[in-house]
């Protein structure tokens, strides 16, 4: 679809999404610990999406875009592809929904997310990430089968039910009497990103925001300092499975530039201390891609002394191997 054919969300959107996932997406708490406010000197705030059904922030956007197909197509079903929590997320809300589900998954994918997908009743399809490209085995699919594609970041709806965590971010602080003055999202096709950002923006002017990134897959932030989308040289090789797509969206590349527009990159060994702080401190089991942005702050990427500041935890799917050797390193 041409970016000329899309139309890009606006708060009123978030707002009707909100309306839509009531009593289906859980409204996650937004957790704030007296340790690390003392260790940072600001108060922190974080969104813990590890407790939102499938333990990711995706559910949100699949569910909203799925819930607006017309009855008379859902027979034919939905098609996704994902490296595991917009897999898991399309394959519950198909459930939820009375439909079938396709989803192209990476070979390499954590085999809980896998397993997961498959459990929930969809039909699981592996790709070579390195060699083969996911969108085009998934496209295939969707037309021989006359299913609906539901991307994982580049849609309108997918993007403003992502931006339903911003809006309850902005409602939680309010009934704390705080509003954010800064906020780090993590970046992958950047529909969390946008979507948070729309929703914080539009409610908090003076917020600041900025992605977050992996070491060597910091294409988001490589794109706001060129004016145009760059790509990943590899699509392998980070613990953060969930933050590898190939480059920011079509659609979701304006909306950061224009409501974030700068970034940060942290490593693996940065991520992989936050995934075991937040579990030896916080009590949390947060997914390497999902503790991006607590390691930002830990790694003091970003200055939090005497702010308001928000990083979330947008998923808890963590392979049991890998998080094993992250919290006993």
């Amino acid at each position: 679809m041409n970016m000329e054919m899309k139309v890009l969300p606006t708060a009123a959107d978030i707002d009707a999404a909100a309306h839509r996932l009531a009593g289906v997406a859980v409204r996650t708490p937004l957790v704030n610990s007296p340790a690390l406010d003392e260790r940072l000197g600001g108060r922190v705030f974080l969104k813990a999406e590890t407790l939102q059904r499938m333990g990711a922030f995706k559910f949100r956007g699949a569910y909203n875009k799925m819930a607006q197909i017309p009855q008379a197509a859902r027979a034919a079903g939905v098609v996704a592809f994902s490296s595991g929590n917009h897999a898991q997320a399309v394959a519950e809300a198909a459930r939820l929904l009375g439909m079938p589900a396709v989803i192209v998954m990476p070979a390499d994918a954590p085999r809980l997310k896998r397993e997961r997908t498959a459990a929930l009743g969809a039909e699981v399809v592996l790709y070579d990430r390195d060699r083969e490209n996911r969108e085009e085995i998934g496209r295939a699919i969707a037309q021989k089968r006359g299913a609906t594609l539901v991307s994982p970041y580049d849609d309108p709806a997918i993007i403003a039910g992502q931006g339903t965590l911003g809006r309850e971010i902005v409602e939680d602080l309010a009934a704390l009497g705080l509003k954010p003055d800064l906020v780090v999202v993590q970046a992958s096709g950047g529909g969390l990103a946008a979507g948070t950002a729309l929703a914080i923006k539009s409610a908090v002017p003076s917020a600041d925001l900025y992605t977050v990134e992996p070491e060597g897959f910091d294409d988001t932030l490589r794109s706001f300092r060129s004016g145009h989308r760059e790509a990943n040289t590899r699509m392998s090789g980070t613990i953060c499975d969930g933050l590898m797509t190939p480059m920011p969206g079509e659609l979701t590349f304006p909306l950061l530039c224009g409501l974030i527009g700068k970034g940060v990159t942290v490593s693996d060994e940065e991520v992989g201390r936050a995934v075991a702080f937040a579990f030896r401190e916080l009590k949390l089991v947060v997914e390497p891609s999902g503790a991006i942005g607590l390691a930002a702050f830990l790694e003091r990427k970003l200055d939090v002394r005497s702010k308001t500041a928000v990083a979330i935890l947008s998923g808890g799917n963590v392979d049991t191997d890998l998080f094993c050797r992250l919290i006993c390193a």
